[in-house]
């Protein structure tokens, strides 16, 4: 058997950043991939693909927009066939990258199925053929997919999920999107831009409901204005396929039975964890409705085993989170002085039109955890470069405590909100004041200056509104 100082079971952005790390450190690793390429969901089906369309999507709403900025443009048309050709492109050119970087790093890339086989061994399953690795230690990042609703099968051609919408050969002329979290919001934005009549039905009171109470009306009245169809507290009972798409039966807010119809629908209802057939039942790791239970530096109750990414209970599902285990994970095997994963410091970031960057507590959650709160909030109205890009909604709020000027948490919606979002996620690392920001300098013009004033918004000092 070969013998590796760690082996990962996975090779999406939590496995590729892991292996890169401990190659750095001159650690000894090899990562398990199931697929013939590597970069896991986020690359091939997820972060990367949906970002290409969100791009083009917005190149082709300033198409649309053209005479607002002085030029004239006639029969804009949309060669989706080119855009998909794009995104391929882009995919492998980064999937290719992860193999440099592991050939410049010293890690060993294996093609199949990995399990772990006991303490310290992990078999590897290909073609009828399995070979067995030794190692010290082991990471799971084994990812997730998309789940469902009971009683709703996904065909991939009529009802799909963030998998199969990526391959539509047609941009299609209605689409119901079942879910109104990231994944949902961002489709929706989409096809929108592309001239899809989009419907969302959310189960929960609000869309994005994971962000702030007030983040959430402002992207509702966006998307209304892009003429998109929005039903909160709706509950999905059948989706049944038909001659021209799919019905979609539910029940609105108030209870009474409604159908729609569309030609796809999307179901975007959060994703379940891949655990299944990995070996966890040869190991003490505590594991909860698929999901691994681990402590702040991603290690199971198994000694030697740690868990990153989809898969652990109660962390983000996100593709920069999953990196940031990975890092630590490694740390911690290799005795680093790391530190443990904090998830009030791990951004999230939405990438529809307009944008969505937080960070840090919501009001309603600094409330209930007893801090007294004040608030500040600056709309980009104010704001001269968002003047200059035409985009003009949205604004960012900034959560502090009120007597020392702690800050809790910043959460933007509008332009640029997913890249500007980087100052404060550094100022809570920092356990910045509302002082050490009010006295940054911010360049001008820019749309990141407006944190400038959203910071001084909070005692009501901003310059710009």
């Amino acid at each position: 058997m070969a013998k590796y100082d760690v082996v990962i079971i996975g090779s999406g952005p939590g496995g590729y950043v892991a292996a890169i790390r401990a190659g750095q450190w001159g650690l000894k690793v090899a990562v398990v991939e199931k697929d013939p390429f590597l970069g896991g969901t986020c690359l091939h089906i997820g972060c990367i693909p949906t970002k290409v369309f969100l791009h083009h999507a917005d190149i082709y709403d300033y198409f649309k927009r053209a005479e607002e900025f002085g030029f004239e443009v006639k029969d804009v048309k949309i060669n989706w066939q080119a855009i998909l050709a794009r995104k391929d492109r882009i995919v492998k050119k980064h999937s290719l990258g992860i193999a440099s970087l592991f050939k410049k790093n010293k890690v060993e890339s294996i093609t199949g199925w990995g399990k772990i086989a006991g303490p310290g061994r992990v078999s590897v399953e290909k073609d009828g053929k399995t070979t067995e690795l030794e190692t010290n230690n082991i990471i799971l990042a084994t990812g997730s997919d998309a789940r469902t609703l009971p009683g709703v099968e996904i065909d991939g051609k009529t009802v799909l999920t963030n998998r199969e919408i990526l391959l539509l050969p047609d941009i299609p002329k209605s689409l119901v999107v079942v879910g109104a979290g990231a994944v949902g919001v961002e489709f929706a934005s989409i096809f929108r831009t592309f001239g899809t009549e989009v419907t969302i039905l959310e189960a929960l009171p609000r869309i994005v409901p994971l962000e702030d109470d007030d983040i959430s009306p402002e992207l509702e009245k966006a998307f209304k204005k892009k003429g998109m169809r929005i039903e909160t507290e709706a509950k999905v009972e059948s989706v049944k396929k038909d001659a021209t798409g799919a019905t979609v039966a539910f029940k609105d807010k108030a209870g009474k039975p409604q159908t729609i119809s569309a030609e796809k629908v999307l179901i975007a209802v959060g994703r379940r964890p891949l655990t299944e057939n990995i070996g966890l039942e040869k190991t003490k790791a505590k594991v909860e409705r698929g999901f691994v239970h681990t402590n702040a530096y991603l290690e199971t109750a198994e000694p030697h085993l740690y868990a990153i990414g989809d898969i652990v209970v109660g962390l983000p599902q996100l593709a920069h989170a999953a990196s940031m285990e990975g890092i630590i994970a490694v740390g911690r095997m290799a005795g680093k002085d790391v530190q443990p994963f904090d998830r009030k410091r791990c951004p999230n970031c939405t990438y529809c039109e307009p944008q969505i960057g937080s960070i840090g507590l919501t009001e309603k959650q600094a409330r209930e955890a007893g801090y007294e709160v004040k608030t500040g909030k600056f709309p980009f109205i104010g704001n001269s470069k968002a003047t200059i890009l035409g985009m003009h909604e949205g604004f960012i709020k900034v959560v502090a405590e009120a007597k020392y000027g702690e800050i809790l948490g910043v959460h933007a919606i509008g332009p640029l909100a997913t890249e500007i979002i980087g100052e404060p996620v550094a100022a809570l690392g920092l356990e910045a004041t509302l002082d050490d920001m009010a006295s940054t300098i911010h360049a001008h013009p820019t749309v990141w200056e407006a944190m400038g004033d959203a910071f001084n918004a909070v005692r009501g000092i901003a310059i710009n509104y």
